[in-house]
């Protein structure tokens, strides 16, 4: 359906324009919710809608990665807050996190753009503050993205070098070593969002078997093989080795390796546009997704709690990575820890995969609404593809600029890729506050087929209330000695960021930027 034709026109439209209309629909696999939720949105179908409920869960799933991301998160919350703190501090993250997920799922369902949080500004803020708002968000929603990509990927890098340290005691991890790992994953994962993108829901589904049997090939061999602490060791032993003043203080810091396990509410919301059904099958697919990721990744910490034995052993450990020391502690065999890894190196891997299509259409849809600088060139489809390819080879081309950076610094690449963090919690924030103040005073919200109902306003003002806090820790250092490598940087980035963004939106952004909001049709 073309962006001038109203409901009223289609209603009033003979029946062989309104069967041309159908077929070019079905053609992209739509149906007539589509149209008509892209006809409220002001937007023409360009991608194909390929998933369904089930690619579209495991899309969710693989993505988020929860258990495998929280074994290979575990040392910073282990160092600040211990076994105990670990435990409940990721159990306090995963419920404030499905108020964020229940909030994201029925915005979703209100308008399911690839554009997401900046278009949800766009539509809900007060009418002065739409467009300065919306700009601002859509470039800090860019920037996470992009920069939660490197960090990803740089995950599955350094695993890789903390097995070869496993293997071959003589390898001594090489920043420019983990560089290419980066580059390398990276360029295999576009490949499956270019030349395979069409098989990209079959994939996807496949794949969420994995995440699923993967998860039991590594909880049972630890269930059967280590030895246990006790109950009092996991779940009341709190620690504080990072040097805080306060015990209670650790663990409030130590939040941050939940807080980035379970961190991607929105990632199927920028896929929006390729989903069959999508105001339906969204908010369905990340209320799942959050459920059993969030359900797996707490039993998978409480069980490594349980395994790991001495904290500071593991912690200590020549690979980088606690988990995989466990690992071998438990099998006492190479060729076992190294199978057991090469799970979590595969998932984090496909992971990868949907995070580059989910930054790639994020990318395209701001640039679309002539959000970024050579918006044309990224927001161009090539015909025959129905694939923003060109926001997908700056995807890659992007996250191999930033790999650079760690050859010369890897704690200038670790604060890049504790932005991401940072980034989209303040687009949840933001986002949820003006939801807050429309229901407040107004206008009505538009119409959607998943809601929250009375419960509505509670809930966005309990994920506000987490955010907020959660929000003010991840600026924390790494240790209350702050020097140059300990010193979270992460502030300094985002800060500098959203000065950019300010300047260039008064300079040059205001004027050609075009507010999802403008496009919007609102019924009476």
């Amino acid at each position: 359906m073309s962006d001038t034709t109203s409901s009223k026109d289609y209603i009033e439209m003979s029946s062989e324009t309104q069967i041309f209309e159908m077929d070019k629909l079905n053609a992209r696999g739509g149906t007539a919710a589509d149209v008509r939720e892209m006809e409220r949105l002001g937007r023409t179908q360009v991608l194909n809608r390929n998933f369904r409920f089930l690619s579209t869960l495991g899309f969710a799933c693989t993505l988020m990665s929860t258990w495998e991301i929280a074994l290979m998160t575990s040392a910073f919350g282990l160092l600040n807050g211990g076994k105990a703190g670990l435990v409940w501090g990721y159990l306090v993250v995963w419920l404030g996190y499905l108020l964020v997920f229940a909030s994201i799922a029925e915005m979703a369902s209100m308008a399911p753009t690839s554009g997401g949080q900046y278009h949800w500004v766009s539509e809900f803020a007060p009418p002065r503050a739409q467009k300065f708002f919306s700009y601002t968000i859509g470039w800090i929603s860019v920037l996470g993205w992009q920069t939660g990509l490197a960090s990803l990927a740089f995950l599955a890098g350094t695993m890789i070098q903390g097995l070869l340290v496993l293997a071959q005691p003589t390898y001594e991890f090489q920043n420019w070593h983990g560089t290419l790992l980066v580059i390398g994953i990276t360029a295999f994962c576009i490949v499956f969002n270019t030349f395979l993108a069409n098989r990209l829901p079959i994939v996807e589904g496949t794949v969420l078997v994995v995440h699923v049997l993967g998860f039991f090939a590594v909880l049972v061999p630890l269930w059967v093989l280590a030895p246990r602490s006790t109950p009092a060791d996991v779940f009341g032993s709190f620690l504080n080795l990072g040097g805080w003043s306060s015990t209670g203080l650790a663990v409030m810091v130590g939040l941050l390796s939940p807080v980035y396990t379970l961190i991607g509410a929105d990632s199927t919301v920028h896929m929006s546009e390729e989903v069959r059904d999508a105001s339906r099958v969204l908010p369905r697919a990340i209320m799942w997704a959050a459920t059993i990721n969030g359900a797996m990744g707490w039993i998978m910490l409480i069980t490594f709690c349980f395994t790991l034995g001495d904290v500071l052993d593991v912690v200590d450990t020549p690979t980088g990575y606690p988990f995989i020391q466990v690992f071998y502690n438990v099998t006492q065999s190479i060729a076992g820890t190294s199978v057991m890894t090469a799970i979590l190196i595969v998932n984090v891997t496909s992971a990868c995969i949907s995070t580059v299509a989910t930054v790639s259409r994020q990318t395209w849809s701001f640039a679309r609404d002539c959000g970024l600088p050579g918006s044309a060139y990224i927001a161009h489809v090539k015909p025959g593809w129905n694939i923003p390819l060109n926001a997908v080879l700056l995807t890659f081309t992007i996250t191999s600029l930033l790999s650079l950076i760690n050859i010369g610094s890897a704690v200038a690449f670790n604060a890049i890729g504790s932005l991401a963090v940072s980034a989209l919690l303040g687009t949840y924030l933001i986002s949820f506050t003006f939801l807050i103040l429309c229901r407040l005073r107004g206008p009505a919200l538009p119409p959607r087929r998943w809601s929250l109902g009375r419960w509505g306003l509670a809930v966005n003002v309990g994920a506000v209330l987490f955010l907020a806090i959660v929000w003010v820790f991840v600026f924390f250092p790494q240790t209350p000695d702050v020097t140059v490598d300990t010193m979270n940087w992460n502030v300094v980035i985002f800060v500098g960021t959203m000065l950019f963004s300010v300047v260039y939106y008064f300079v040059w952004g205001h004027k050609r930027y075009m507010a999802p909001v403008a496009l919007v049709r609102r019924e009476d």
